[in-house]
């Protein structure tokens, strides 16, 4: 007997072209339920093209999706269950936070009104603004706006969350307010699938990751599924570090540079504790050793050869 779940959102080959120019190229995207999932690349990868086709905003031009197991044909009745932020908030900046989405809610067909006022001061305590509903959106800072933009996303109860670069041109605060509030609401159950270009803020919030780049999907899996492979960095301080360069490549080190008194190699097979035992054997002396764990920008470099923002 099968107990593991289907997946919230599930793609096969799904493609999306406009005229010559192929945007989204064959994806499988699957998205466990229950995850935090990383869809990570550079801007025009491909990410909000994918987005649109699972929010039933365009139609994929090949290819198959199920978003909480409904299909494409049918993805007017997951919907209501699901919550989305795609490029940014848009909001009435005379209104105060309570009055917008008072508004917003009221366009809902599926949203009781009886239950309103009820339903708009949960979702604003549930990101934290409650205390500031009677403000002027135009006095909100950029990480209440996009908080309120994502209240708005739950007025009604949703099992799928979608966020469409939800800390583009914040602040740290704001990053972290938008950052705390994902976590809380995976912990609470919903599934959330987060687009962004930002390695850092993917990899500190999310549970899968799916990296994107121009239009393809790379490798996909838990965090550990993606790094995994990519080689440990090992960073030698030294006062000789074009000897020690040498030293590292006789040892089978990979891409080793020199970045001032600092060597960088990549380990591979080579135990660490050899690094610094040859130097010293070679009479360099050692100021300082440290192995850095494969980082998504690691991975991302080793998947492409490039650097990340090369599709911006």
């Amino acid at each position: 007997m099968n107990d593991v779940p289907s997946p919230a959102i599930a793609t096969s080959g799904l493609t999306k072209r406009f005229g010559s120019q192929v945007a989204v190229d064959g994806i499988d995207l699957v998205v466990p339920q229950g995850a935090v999932y990383g869809f990570l690349g550079p801007n025009g990868s491909g990410k909000t093209t994918s987005i649109r086709m699972l929010l039933g905003l365009v139609l994929p031009t090949a290819g198959s999706l199920r978003v909480l197991g409904e299909p494409q044909p049918n993805l007017t009745a997951a919907l209501p269950r699901v919550g989305a932020l795609v490029e940014g908030p848009a909001f009435h900046p005379y209104l105060t936070g309570r009055a917008n989405l008072r508004r917003l809610d009221s366009a809902d067909r599926y949203a009781d009104p009886a239950s309103a006022k009820q339903r708009i001061d949960a979702a604003l305590d549930r990101v934290g603004l409650l205390a500031a509903a009677g403000k002027r959106f135009r006095a909100y800072s950029l990480g209440m706006r996009q908080r309120l933009a994502i209240a708005g996303a739950l007025l009604t109860p949703k099992e799928l969350l979608v966020l469409d670069e939800p800390t583009n041109g914040l602040d740290p605060q704001g990053t972290r307010e938008v950052r705390h509030l994902v976590s809380s609401l995976a912990d609470d159950g919903t599934t959330v699938l987060v687009s962004s270009h930002l390695l850092s803020e993917i990899e500190q919030m999310c549970t899968h990751i799916g990296v994107m780049h121009v239009g393809r999907m790379l490798k996909q899996g838990t965090v550990a599924e993606v790094t995994r492979g990519t080689r440990p960095l090992a960073r030698l301080r030294t006062h000789d570090p074009v000897a020690a360069a040498e030293v590292l490549r006789g040892l089978g080190l990979g891409k080793v540079r020199v970045d001032g008194h600092t060597v960088l190699g990549e380990l591979g097979a080579v135990a660490a504790e050899k690094v610094v035992a040859a130097c010293v054997h070679a009479g360099i002396a050692v100021t300082g050793f440290s192995v850095d764990a494969a980082s998504l920008e690691d991975t991302f470099v080793a998947l492409t050869g490039e650097g990340f923002n090369v599709s911006g």
